[in-house]
């Protein structure tokens, strides 16, 4: 695994499922107190404006992945998650929790493998209820925020930012929960009306959508201001959604388990691509690397907005000003999950992570040196495709296998393609992020736009709510306040 496995001098073996105690979490930045899963789970960020870790990783030897083999997807979640979750929860009500995400889910295998080509396959992450790989790890989320909630006799107000799906899928999570109330941002005209509409229309008295006069990285920046403000923090009870929640990570490192053991693991590798750009989803394929999945690459897809391909070619990480694409998801030049793998990179260091972070908010730009960049750019490759790229990679999947892809998926498959690996018969499955009717003018270079699913189809009739706001955080805040007060959630 190289230099940064080695960077752990402790180690967990995860041997069929079996509990290894209480895992604790760890700031980023090193100065927030270490954590359970429990308070992790509620917490989201840091209290010192970094993101949680595992202080120690799990580990899978060869006989653990060879008994994840056949598996249902719900049997194999449980053991992959149970090392994170450890004394936290009770084995049997995980189970159970973990069971009932997936039973919902369209799709008997729940995260499907089709191979398109002699060594490429995509992983179908569209089969939950919003169409979205972050039905995977919301859904779950959902679950157990009021399995605590209610353990622990508490109220919650989650505040999220979204560039297109994971609004949707948390809303759809944490919709008419009696402990929950849910406000996501989105940036105001700048995500597709299908995942506008996915959230707009849920009526539910605790969901408030504001579309924010902005784009995703104000959405985004005005999100960590609310909780970095102590006192608004506080009154509230904030809590989060977002790729910042650990326990996002934890439920999306299970997919990738789930392919790798499918293609062969652990005797033989393979190689992940995956269309990204806030650095959640492929930190989740990293994580899984860590704890001993034989994963050879990891490919990232950017569009327009590459803050991470020029990041991976270059160690600078420079914010440049975000413009609207056909996969509008990856619209975002402030990949806040970057600082996950950063705290590797600087030896778990939280000092050195946080004067990091503040020199790239202070002036835009922060660089990290060539020495350490070398072990992560022996793993992470990176591709960047415009918005005639995209399209044009849609119609060639279309017209060489059949399959419909959404321009995210595009993105994914376009980088898989353009980045050749060393051994050239190790398989790359390409996730397939969305379900391609989210997206349908990208998709008309198929000349079949794909219909919504039955349970979607009058989406472009039901009742819309949602408030516009301009990028001001005393503005947002005060509606929010008003939102909660009236639910009875804040003193």
């Amino acid at each position: 695994m190289g230099c940064l496995t080695r960077l752990f001098l402790a180690r967990f073996v995860l041997l069929c499922g079996d509990g290894i105690g209480s895992l604790r979490y760890i700031s980023t930045r090193g100065r927030a107190p270490v954590l359970a899963f429990e308070d992790v789970l509620l917490t989201g960020l840091a209290s010192d404006g970094g993101l949680y870790v595992p202080a120690q990783w799990p580990e899978w030897d060869e006989r653990a992945l060879r008994s994840l083999a056949g598996l249902p997807y719900d049997e194999l979640a449980v053991r992959v998650m149970r090392p994170f979750v450890g004394e936290a929860l009770d084995a049997a009500a995980f189970s159970v929790m973990v069971r009932d995400t997936y039973a919902g889910f369209s799709h008997a295998a729940v995260a499907p493998l089709v191979q398109i080509d002699h060594r490429l396959w995509l992983m179908e992450l569209f089969h939950g209820p919003t169409l979205a790989f972050k039905d995977y790890a919301l859904q779950l989320v959902g679950r157990l925020f009021d399995h605590v909630l209610a353990r622990q006799g508490r109220r919650v107000a989650i505040v999220g930012a979204t560039s297109g799906d994971t609004g949707s899928a948390a809303i759809e999570a944490c919709r008419d929960r009696e402990a929950v109330d849910i406000v996501i941002l989105h940036p105001h005209g700048r995500i597709s009306e299908v995942q506008r509409r996915q959230m707009s229309t849920v009526l539910s008295p605790n969901v408030l959508n504001i579309a924010v006069e902005g784009s995703f990285d104000d959405c985004q920046d005005l999100v960590k201001a609310m909780f970095n403000d102590g006192p608004f923090r506080e009154e509230l009870g904030l809590a989060a959604v977002n790729s910042i929640n650990w326990a996002r990570i934890m439920a999306q490192i299970v997919y990738y388990v789930a392919a790798a053991v499918a293609l062969g693991a652990p005797a033989r590798r393979v190689a992940f691509s995956v269309p990204t750009g806030n650095f959640g989803n492929v930190y989740a394929a990293y994580a899984a690397r860590r704890m001993g999945l034989p994963i050879d690459h990891l490919i990232i897809g950017t569009n327009r907005n590459d803050i991470l391909h020029r990041f991976f070619r270059t160690g600078q990480m420079s914010r440049e000003p975000s413009v609207a694409t056909l996969s509008p998801a990856m619209d975002i030049q402030v990949s806040s999950n970057v600082e996950r793998l950063l705290f590797d990179l600087f030896d778990r260091s939280g000092a050195e992570v946080e004067a990091f972070m503040a020199d790239f908010r202070r002036t835009g730009r922060a660089v990290v040196d060539d020495d350490r960049m070398a072990p992560v750019r022996a793993l992470f490759l990176s591709d960047r495709s415009d918005d005639d790229a995209t399209v044009a990679t849609i119609a060639a999947v279309w017209r060489d296998s059949g399959q419909v892809i959404d321009p995210h998926t595009a993105v994914g498959v376009a980088a898989a393609r353009r980045c050749p690996l060393a051994d050239e018969s190790i398989p790359v499955v390409a996730l397939a992020c969305a379900h391609p009717a989210k997206f349908p003018d990208a998709v008309a270079a198929t000349g079949l736009p794909p219909p919504l699913p039955e349970r979607l189809a009058d989406l472009h009739e039901r009742e819309e709510r949602l408030e516009v706001l301009p990028n001001d955080l005393r503005i947002v805040q005060d509606r929010i306040r008003r939102h909660v007060r009236s639910r009875g959630l804040a003193a």
